[in-house]
Order: C-alpha cells, then structure tokens, then sequence
C-alpha cells in the first residue's frame, strides 16, 4: 500500500540543532520512499542547514509560531498521508507504520499519536501531564467527544483532510484548533497509544505551560462559539435565568419575613441578568441559524466537488 500511494513527512523546527538530523535519518530509515520535509520557524542555531545535510527539504517559514509552521505544511504539501511530528526526537519514527496505516487504508482521516499511556515524569513533566488531561477533560465536556491526547506533535493526515481543514490560530493551540475543525467538518478522528520518550540533554521544550494553556482554552471557547453557538450562548443564557430565579425566590422569602436580604440587590440581579440571558438565548438561536446555512452551503459544494472528480 505504501508504494502505490504518496507518503511526505513533515517536521516542523524551531532551534532543534541536537536532534533534527537524528529525526530526519530515523524517518528516512523507515519510510525510504517518503519525501522528507523540515519547515523551520527562524531557528538561530542551524537547524536548517543540519536538516538539509540529513536529507531533507527544507522550507522556511517566517511568521513565528506553530500554528504559522502547519498552515505553509497544509498549503506546501500534497501527498496521500501526510506525516507531521515534532523535532525534538522524543517521537519514534517506528510508529509511523502502524499511524500510516488507518490512513492509507481510508479507516481516518486523521491519526494521532496518544502519548499519555506510555509517557513518564522524565519524558512528559507531571505539571504538563495534568494540564494536558484538565484541558482535554474540559474540551470533552465542551464538544461531546471523548479524545485523550489532543496536544499530541505526531499526527498522520489524509489529503481530504488537509484538503477540508482551516487552519487561523498561529500558535501551540494550532492542534487544538485541528483536532475540534475535524469534528466539526465530521471527518474520523483515531488515536492509537505511541511511545514518547525524554528530550535529550540541551534541548528544551518551547511550550509554556500556562501561557499556552490559557491559549489552548481560549481556542475551544472560539470555536465553541463559532461551530456550536447554541451550547455556548445557551448554557449562558441558562445561568442567567438560574440566577434570576435564585434572586426572585429570595425576593419571595424576603417578603415572607423569613429572610432579610437586600431587597435593592436582588432587584438589581434581576433586573441586570433577566436581559442579559434574553439577549444570549438570541444570539444562539441567531448564530445556529446562520451555521445551519453555511453547513448546508458547504456540504452541497462538497457533493458537487465529488461528483466533478468521479
């Protein structure tokens, strides 16, 4: 299968002079009829020369950040599977074969490497293992999915995916962003456990733990209220009318001459959150309606698109 169809890797860099060749000659070990692809970010320490000594093509890619590095491999590369892993040698180019192969075999769309089962204090620090499963925990609850490892750098993609997905955010919160527009555009997620294993000594990881988490859940809030604003704006509108309700109830007790609160306060929440709540069940049922109409736009152009190609 792997002869008859088109394979590329891409690696995107950023200061990696200690591992970039190693990640370049293990994936050309593996894959001998893949095309190898370095996509540095404005390394300083010659990464790019040392990719391209290795074997490698090599793009340069001059807007900072990862998400920037993914949208130049999405719009660069065209190819059946397409490979996007990290490097900084702590993915083995081994499990490329068994990613590939859901791919190739059109089982998914897009395959992604679940680092948590295999992961140690040593490989994926305790601070950043909690934040990964708190965050995907509360994108889960969000989006009704049921992922493990969505921040994970080693990903095979298939061309329709590639093809369908648009890419905006510029930074780590990119593979947030990829994995929530899969779901969204209804293509198959699969992941499969991977090994992950330490960064060799020198090289240090460029995610910051709570910067970027912070960007990560802003992501999913966006797209939260871009793909499924009614989840959003209603469960906001619900907490509106949950506190006007508390208030009123109290209001009640007060004059019952059973409790003694502020009459003015609880006027007040009310007569701030009522609207309020109206307004957001609006813009829901507004945005919804708007969403059901590009849905549909988007799906007939697809359907045509298909049937152009057949």
């Amino acid at each position: 299968m792997q002869d008859t169809k088109k394979i590329a890797v891409a690696i995107p860099c950023y200061n990696e002079a200690l591992t970039i060749a190693k990640v370049v000659s293990d994936f050309r070990r593996v894959l001998p009829n893949a095309s190898i692809y370095v996509f540095d970010n404005n390394s300083n320490d010659g990464s790019a020369m040392l990719a391209k000594e290795a074997g490698a093509i090599v793009y340069h890619v001059r807007k900072q950040g990862k998400g920037n590095v993914m949208r130049a491999i999405f719009n660069t590369i065209s190819a059946d599977a397409v490979i996007v892993v990290d490097g900084d040698d702590t993915y083995e180019a081994d499990d490329a074969l068994i990613l590939l192969k859901p791919v190739l075999n059109n089982e998914a769309d897009m395959v992604v490497g679940n680092r948590l089962p295999n992961a140690t204090n040593d490989s994926l620090r305790k601070l950043h293992q909690i934040g990964n499963r708190l965050i995907v925990a509360s994108i889960n609850r969000m989006f009704d999915t049921n992922y493990h490892d969505i921040l994970s750098g080693y990903r095979v993609f298939s061309r329709r995916f590639i093809d369908s997905v648009p890419l905006l955010k510029p930074g780590f919160e990119t593979e947030t962003e990829i994995t929530l527009q899969a779901l969204e555009n209804g293509l198959e997620v699969i992941e499969i456990p991977i090994s992950y294993r330490s960064r060799p000594a020198g090289s240090q990881s460029k995610l910051r733990s709570f910067r970027d988490g912070f960007r990560i859940m802003l992501t999913a809030f966006v797209i939260l209220r871009d793909h499924n604003p009614m989840r959003l704006f209603g469960f906001t509108s619900l907490l509106c009318f949950f506190t006007v309700f508390i208030a009123a109830f109290l209001r009640v007790m007060n004059y019952l001459n059973i409790t003694e609160l502020p009459s003015q306060i609880l006027t007040g929440v009310m007569l701030l959150f009522l609207p309020v709540g109206t307004i957001a069940f609006g813009i829901g049922i507004i945005l919804s309606s708007i969403n059901s109409r590009f849905k549909e736009i988007r799906y007939l152009i697809t359907r045509n698109r298909q049937n152009n190609n057949v």
